[in-house]
């Protein structure tokens, strides 16, 4: 964001140099500059990170907002999100992460097409592969991260809501990875956290055919969690973090690792190992002996993360 007191101070220099000769043309030059750098000012944060306040405590809220071309993705996009991850991973306070966007109608519409027709085939290459891992950091985060979709989440859109652990959708929510019809395959992980999210034939399907689907066909293959009125996903998905927020937050990070690495196993006595090894961990916890005097005392748990 540029310093306003930098552009006002450029203004009134430029307006005092040429004070003496100054013409109608000139003023006029002007004030289309200073009109343009107060337009600049005005424009938000492409993402926009921030912490909820009492009793949301615990909560973080990571905003799209570039309403011009519906959140689409460029490398300054990905640059902020890259940023906010590395900011969400150092905040010890962190408990659950909102996905969500500003701007009405759209969720995020993939990738910015405009800036990639200018891009070299190595170029695309290279976003892509950007792309791909700063989902991947995304996915990796210890903590339960949650889409909240209004309206349009399509290609790397969608992709950042499949990095997610749950989706919840409003009913105008509109789903789908068309990277078929442009010829190429979805690029940011679509083609892996698919299939392991609704099943290899219907993912197929899906990519295949380029085809988008609604809310309620959405929860129905198990792609989004919930369904709920057009407008109402942002008040849901708030529902469900402030439940995940009262649980034991050590238990609920080892039990993200649990499922996630577990799944990644090829076989069951593996995967059960996991689970024993993230249980064990538990064992020793502040958290674990507080949540059995509470039970005991019938009072509520208070954790510390300890």
């Amino acid at each position: 964001m540029r310093n306003p007191r930098g552009l006002l101070a450029i203004s009134g220099y430029l307006a005092g140099r040429h004070a003496p000769a100054a013409s109608q043309s000139i003023t006029s030059h002007h004030s289309l500059f200073f009109a343009r750098a107060l337009q600049i000012l005005a424009q938000p944060e492409p993402v926009r990170l921030q912490k909820l306040a009492a009793p949301d405590s615990g909560i973080l809220e990571l905003r799209l907002e570039r309403p011009e071309v519906k959140n689409a993705i460029n490398w300054d996009v990905m640059g902020r999100l890259r940023s906010a991850i590395q900011k969400i991973q150092a905040d010890a306070t962190a408990k659950v992460v909102l996905v969500a966007s500003s701007v009405p109608g759209a969720f995020c519409a993939g990738a910015d097409l405009k800036e990639r027709r200018l891009m070299s085939s190595s170029e695309v290459g290279e976003y892509a592969g950007s792309l791909r891992s700063t989902f991947s950091s995304f996915e990796a985060l210890p903590i339960p991260t949650i889409a909240v979709i209004e309206g349009a989440a399509l290609g790397g859109g969608l992709e950042l809501a499949l990095s997610c652990d749950l989706r919840i959708c409003g009913e105008n929510a509109e789903l789908g990875l068309p990277e078929t019809g442009l010829a190429i395959i979805p690029g940011a992980g679509g083609t892996q956290r698919l299939p392991r999210i609704v099943g290899v034939s219907r993912a197929k399907e899906l990519i295949f055919t380029g085809r988008r689907c609604d809310a309620a066909e959405a929860v129905r293959m198990g792609l989004a969690n919930y369904c709920v009125p057009a407008g109402e996903a942002y008040q849901k998905a708030l529902d469900i973090a402030r439940e995940i927020t009262q649980k034991g937050p050590l238990g609920i990070r080892m039990a993200k690792k649990a499922i996630n690495q577990g799944m990644e196993v090829s076989d069951m006595p593996s995967a059960l190992a996991v689970e024993g090894e993230c249980y064990d961990q538990l064992l020793h916890t502040q958290d674990r002996l507080e949540a059995l005097a509470a039970f005991a005392e019938k009072r509520k748990p208070v954790y510390t993360g300890k």
